[in-house]
């Protein structure tokens, strides 16, 4: 029974449909996680990053993350939109195929 429940487990994880094999415990990076990571100085005396240079760099990370999330929500919209409207279209087109009398 144990082992049933493991491969039903295995199949659920895919959280990005089917073209996606990511595990349902990855979770993708939000803009906001960029900006509060913060990096461990390194010990005095050994070379490290500029922690400035860091920020930036951080930063414009998390601007290009946000543009693409933005992005994507616009599309996804778009879409719900299109779909939408498709199925009001097929509706009126089957409501017109049946006020004729063409019965499929």
């Amino acid at each position: 029974m144990r082992v049933f429940f493991r491969r039903a487990q295995r199949r659920q994880r895919s959280v990005s449909g089917p073209t996606c094999y990511r595990s349902a415990a990855y979770h993708p990076l939000r803009p906001w996680q960029v900006r509060e990571r913060r990096f461990r100085p390194t010990p005095v005396g050994r070379r490290g990053l500029d922690p400035q240079e860091v920020g930036e760099f951080l930063d414009r990370v998390a601007g290009d993350l946000a543009v693409v999330y933005d992005a994507l929500a616009q599309s996804r919209r778009e879409t719900e939109r299109i779909k939408d409207a498709l199925r009001r279209w097929q509706s009126e087109q089957s409501r017109a195929r049946n006020e004729r009398g063409y019965d499929r």
